[in-house]
């Protein structure tokens, strides 16, 4: 029998996640946020929207970046992911989650969206648009518009075994698409740093990507990839993502 993944089961209630924004907002934005909270729950009706945080434990800005990035998690329909950087380790600290090919994803968005440079905090949403990762409100209005797209992407199916994943038919984009598998830790994580910009500080980190590997192309017609192994703690994203514009067309989970 096939399981079929389509979207991510809410961790919180809206309530509870509306609590928390209105906490961490000014008084003047706390209206603003809870609309485009309420707006992105209605507009939910198509496939999860992908959130890649690009971010550095040696960076003194992403603390509160990876913080805007918890809450956002919490919400039903968001795939939630923290990508370690190891270009801010010039500073001193040896960031323990990065890796060099987590900096190369982020280039490629950035040749994608024709940026000047690579930065963080980033978050990238669905491939397709990015904002400052520490910018939260704006970041729940880019996640209601990519929610509230209408979208019909390839049927994602995790086979029963657990070790391979089958991708349906579709239209795959201008320069052909591709099968990636991104590794992550579900849940939250606390480092302390010991030097560098944070040092003496508890840096604490969301859905931690461990590994990302390319299982093959998608070419608009049926296909099945093997899975990469597993630790007990880990879960797998498969993403169906576009070569050229790095545009996600669908994304599962599983745990």
């Amino acid at each position: 029998m096939k399981h079929r993944v389509w979207v991510i089961a809410a961790t919180m209630t809206a309530g509870a996640l509306l609590s928390m924004a209105s906490a961490a907002q000014p008084a003047g934005a706390r209206a603003p946020a809870a609309r485009a909270a309420t707006a992105r729950h209605d507009a939910q009706v198509g496939p999860p929207v992908v959130v890649e945080l690009f971010t550095a434990q040696g960076c003194g800005g992403c603390i509160e970046a990876n913080a805007v990035l918890e809450r956002a998690a919490a919400e039903p329909g968001v795939i939630a992911l923290t990508y370690g950087v190891d270009y801010w380790d010039y500073l001193g600290w040896t960031d323990t989650f990065a890796r060099p090919e987590f900096a190369q994803r982020q280039r490629a968005y950035r040749a994608a969206l024709r940026q000047r440079g690579v930065s963080t905090p980033q978050v990238v949403i669905d491939g397709r648009r990015q904002v400052s990762g520490a910018r939260g409100l704006e970041l729940e209005t880019a996640i209601v518009e990519e929610a509230g797209r209408q979208v019909w992407p390839p049927e994602i199916e995790f086979r029963e075994t657990g070790d391979r994943v089958g991708i349906g038919s579709g239209r795959p984009p201008a320069g052909g698409a591709e099968v990636v598998a991104v590794t992550y830790i579900p849940g939250p994580q606390v480092v302390e740093v010991a030097r560098g910009e944070n040092r003496g500080r508890e840096v604490r980190h969301v859905n931690v990507v461990r590994d990302v590997v390319r299982l093959g192309d998608w070419r608009g017609r049926p296909a099945l990839f093997d899975l990469p192994e597993t630790q007990a703690d880990e879960a797998v994203v498969v993403m169906i993502q576009g070569k050229t514009d790095r545009r996600i067309l669908g994304a599962a989970v599983r745990n």
